[in-house]
Parts: C-alpha cells; sequence; structure tokens
C-alpha cells in the first residue's frame, strides 16, 4: 500500500485523509482550504497511482464514496464529505 504525504499543520485533533486528483481544480480547492485553516492532514493523488497501488486505493475510497468521484476527504474515518464543500469541511473540522 502507498503511503500518503503528510501536511503539517497547527492544529490537529482530527485524522483528515483526502483522496484527490492532480489536476482537479475542485480537489486543489479543498487542499487549499485545509491549508488555510492550518489543519495537519494526509492526501494522495489517485491519478498519480498504477496498477496494484491504485486498486488499493480506489478500493478504499470506495468505502467512503461508492461513486468513486474526487476530492473525498474522510474526517476521523467516519465523516466523508465528497466535493469541495467549504461548509461542510468548516463544520467537520469545527
Amino acid at each position: 500500500m502507498v503511503s500518503p504525504t503528510t501536511v503539517n499543520g497547527k492544529r490537529s485533533g482530527h485524522d483528515i485523509m483526502l483522496y484527490a486528483l492532480s489536476t482537479c481544480v475542485w480537489c486543489n480547492k479543498t487542499k487549499k482550504l485545509l491549508d488555510t485553516l492550518g489543519f495537519e492532514y494526509r492526501y494522495l493523488w489517485v491519478d498519480k497511482l498504477s496498477g496494484r497501488n491504485e486498486d488499493e486505493v480506489m478500493d478504499e475510497v470506495r468505502k467512503f464514496n461508492p461513486e468513486c468521484t474526487f476530492p473525498t476527504l474522510v474526517v476521523d474515518g467516519q465523516k466523508c464529505i465528497v466535493g469541495f464543500r467549504e461548509p461542510e469541511i468548516r463544520k467537520a473540522l469545527s
């Protein structure tokens, strides 16, 4: 299994995992929002994976988002936010 990239932040308290596409404007906006809010989080550029790594990550995404659309943001292993939904992201992290 491929290891996600960790972004250090001044704020923690949540386990935040972002599954994103490097070419997706909404994925990049979600990543920028997390940076702006100062949260520590992990992310994977799913479109940069291939073969078995891609299959394993997509199986993981499918558990939270059966449609496998991006961005898929998972907070604390339970709350899944699909798409760039700033108010919902802010609420989940408050």
